[in-house]
């Protein structure tokens, strides 16, 4: 029986990828182009992967370049700038999710652990106004397995009972590395991994 959902966020809860296109695009528009764009199949391959994550790859593994943990925040600050002025707008919800979530959030344990930065999850989640539909809110610079593993300990939930819902390879991961199931949603890629791959959440 499941009794506690952990969502990932770009893509399961908020149809954002057009926009962290954007937001990269922004961050390192005095960069190569070719360079840039190598970086975005990067980013599109690993959705559950933090910005602070991809900004380093494009630094060491593209551009072949050491970067601070100073000046990784600072592109990660400005990152997020580019990301609280669009993404507050209720349009990006997806809506089948965004239903499921208010009608269930008292039947289910219901929380948010994504790659996305924390403070801005905080940020879009209440001007969105989900927040008080979830029982937490995570996301980087921690890592999603690192993320999901804090979820299940601080609430001594049973991993038989508890399911990520995700988009990505990297919550399947998360959720493999934590023994819990993994439900697919809006990656079809998932499928043959998915325990259930959610067309919709009637499955539920």
């Amino acid at each position: 029986m499941i009794k506690n959902i952990l969502f990932d966020f770009d893509g399961v809860v908020i149809d954002s990828m057009n926009v962290r296109d954007y937001g990269f695009k922004e961050i390192f528009n005095k960069f190569d182009n070719n360079l840039v764009d190598r970086l975005l199949d990067y980013h599109r391959q690993n959705g559950g992967l933090s910005r602070y994550v991809k900004i380093r790859y494009f630094y060491n593994d593209l551009l072949g370049q050491e970067i601070s943990e100073q000046e990784v925040k600072e592109y990660a600050d400005k990152f997020s700038e580019v990301m609280k002025i669009e993404l507050v707008k209720k349009d990006y919800l997806i809506q089948n999710t965004l239903e499921f979530i208010k009608n269930n959030s008292k039947k289910y344990n219901l929380h948010i652990v994504s790659g996305s930065d924390e403070l801005e999850l905080v940020f879009l989640c209440k001007e969105l106004e989900i927040s008080c539909y979830f029982k937490s809110i995570h996301g980087s610079p921690t890592s999603k397995e690192k993320l999901v593993r804090g979820v299940l300990q601080h609430n001594n939930y049973v991993e038989s009972e508890t399911i990520l819902i995700g988009d990505s390879i990297n919550d399947y991961d998360a959720a493999k590395a934590n023994s819990i199931n993994f439900y697919g949603f809006n990656n079809i890629a998932l499928v043959g991994l998915s325990e259930q791959y959610l067309e919709n959440y009637k499955e539920l």
